[in-house]
């Protein structure tokens, strides 16, 4: 287990802004932060982004709380917090958390406050402590990775979202366009330890956090032990079963039901490269090949400190 830097108090925290998490307008959130540092006369840079640059703009912060001796703090969703942790682990940076998106998993799990004024103000008091992190190849993941039916369904509500707004049955009428479509089979390669085979799935799901998959409805064979990152696949199914699927799909679900936990996993992905892997809500490039096949490798990482 790494040891966690000192933070030195004076120095301004480093904050990662998604402009386009959560409801609230930037100038509400710059107001919410800046009220909070006040009263306790701290200092914070705040670093506002669009998602097409939050990569660039957390690099560049956590370089900076390095060089101060101070944290980086991601407000947003899961998928922001995921490109902030990317860069932070990276450097070996401390990370703070404002949550701002629909389920905050990450944020849950380790207590952290959603009010926004109350999680700064929490942050401001603790001291940094390590969390589990994993990663697919060399890109970090905080809650999940996915590849197949799991990461279409989430893209596609999400632009639904965008067009239609945030509902319930915009949720479900993005999962039923998603699920009646023809859904191709991912064609694996599986290497665990010295267990090898080959599979056909339509969706694998590698979980870093236990609250989503118990809501994915998914029931691990024993207790998940720490270090342990937890593997699910959804096996092909029939058409009573699709339906079945929709309304679980409408709350970001698949009711998978097998899961195997894993120190590491190293997936051989045989399907065209059309199709697509997602780290939270990044959308991620596999460039590693072996023939027609690309080599994934999830592992769980050395705890790196969060507060």
């Amino acid at each position: 287990m790494l040891a966690c830097p000192n933070i030195d108090p004076t120095a301004p925290l480093q904050f990662v802004i998604n402009a386009a998490a959560g409801s609230n307008a930037a100038d509400a959130k710059r107001k919410v932060i800046e009220a909070t540092l006040n009263a306790a006369e701290r200092q914070g840079n705040l670093l506002f982004s669009q998602p097409a640059d939050l990569a660039q703009v957390a690099q560049q912060a956590a370089a900076q709380a390095i060089a101060t001796r101070t944290a980086v703090v991601a407000m947003g969703g899961d998928g922001t917090l995921n490109t902030v942790a990317q860069a932070a682990h990276a450097l070996g940076c401390p990370m703070g958390v404002v949550p701002q998106g629909t389920f905050n998993y990450f944020a849950r799990t380790h207590g952290i406050a959603a009010d926004p004024a109350e999680a700064v103000r929490l942050l401001l008091q603790w001291s940094p402590w390590p969390v589990q992190v994993a990663a697919i190849n060399d890109r970090v993941f905080l809650v999940n990775a996915s590849l197949g039916l799991y990461p279409d369904l989430l893209e596609d509500r999400e632009t639904y979202k965008a067009r239609f707004g945030r509902s319930r049955w915009v949720a479900f009428w993005a999962a039923s366009a998603t699920l009646l479509r023809a859904q191709r089979r991912l064609r694996l390669h599986i290497e665990q330890g010295a267990s090898v085979r080959d599979v056909q799935a339509l969706t694998l799901f590698v979980g870093n956090n236990r609250l989503q998959l118990e809501q994915l409805g998914v029931e691990p064979q024993h207790e998940m032990p720490v270090a342990n990152i937890t593997a699910v696949m959804l096996r092909p199914i029939g058409t009573l079963s699709m339906l079945r699927l929709m309304l679980h799909g409408a709350m970001g679900t698949l009711g998978m039901r097998t899961a195997w936990s894993v120190l590491s996993l190293t997936i051989w992905w045989c399907d065209p490269p059309s199709r697509r892997a997602a780290s939270g809500s990044k959308l991620l490039l596999m460039a590693r090949s072996r023939g027609c096949a690309r080599r994934l490798t999830f592992v769980c990482c050395p705890s790196r400190c969060t507060c």
